[in-house]
């Protein structure tokens, strides 16, 4: 089937890091801000019941190891663990309410997301991080808060990213049909999976975050591309 004759892009699910933010800020910001704050949160929110469940699927995960012990472990291997990125979440939360953090979207970003909104496609995240965190990101952007285009926010409760499954578990709670979904990530192994489960797809590279093109999927530099190649509306054209 050809471009040409494949159904409109009624929904684009998107990746964030390496997708609609640049590497750096997650690396470089978000990551060292939560390693220095963490401690601060086990001590001084201790009896919080979010973070004591935390705390207890960490003893699950790793039985004997002292709690920050194995967070710094799982940051130092940068870990897509569920306990982490939770409370991860928590420390940027309170660091995006003080203004110590901002997000810098990639230019092309936030035009096009409004642009599809506006036009009627439905448009949800996927990302490693928690739901929270990702809330945050699109919430406390330089640009304000661009987080009411999104109709859906998904993490690993959904599975890894690179399971086809996970993919699946999206679809069936959007109400999505695959083929009416278009993939936006940087990552070629997660393109993959969401093709295994029937979506299209779209690697989303950009050279100062080091990413390689693949050969499996078409490829873009930014969403401006990604509109023209899949017939989705365009802000240059709005």
């Amino acid at each position: 089937m050809t471009q040409a004759t494949q159904p409109p892009v009624r929904a684009v699910l998107l990746d964030i890091e390496g997708t609609t933010l640049p590497v750096s800020f997650v690396h470089d910001t978000l990551f060292p801000y939560a390693r220095k704050a963490l401690p601060a949160l086990l001590r001084n929110r201790a009896d919080d019941p979010q973070v004591k469940a935390q705390i207890a699927e960490i003893a699950r995960l790793a039985p004997g190891v002292p709690p920050l012990r194995q967070l710094e472990a799982w940051m130092d291997a940068d870990a897509k663990v569920a306990p982490l990125k939770a409370l991860q979440g928590m420390v940027w939360a309170q660091g995006y309410a003080d203004g110590a953090l901002r997000a810098v979207l990639y230019p092309d970003v936030v035009p096009a997301l409004r642009c599809w909104a506006a036009a009627g496609v439905a448009l949800a995240v996927y990302s490693s991080g928690s739901v929270a965190a990702q809330k945050l990101i699109y919430g406390h952007t330089s640009e304000g808060d661009v987080s009411s285009v999104f109709v859906g926010f998904y993490d690993l409760g959904m599975g890894g990213k690179r399971d086809a499954d996970s993919y699946r578990h999206i679809l069936r709670d959007a109400r999505w049909q695959p083929e009416d979904v278009l993939f936006l990530s940087d990552v070629v192994a997660e393109l993959d999976a969401a093709a295994t489960a029937g979506l299209r797809t779209c690697q989303i590279v950009h050279p100062q975050d080091g990413t390689q093109p693949g050969t499996t999927h078409p490829v873009a530099a930014t969403l401006d591309e990604v509109a023209t190649r899949f017939g989705l509306p365009c802000p240059e054209a709005a």
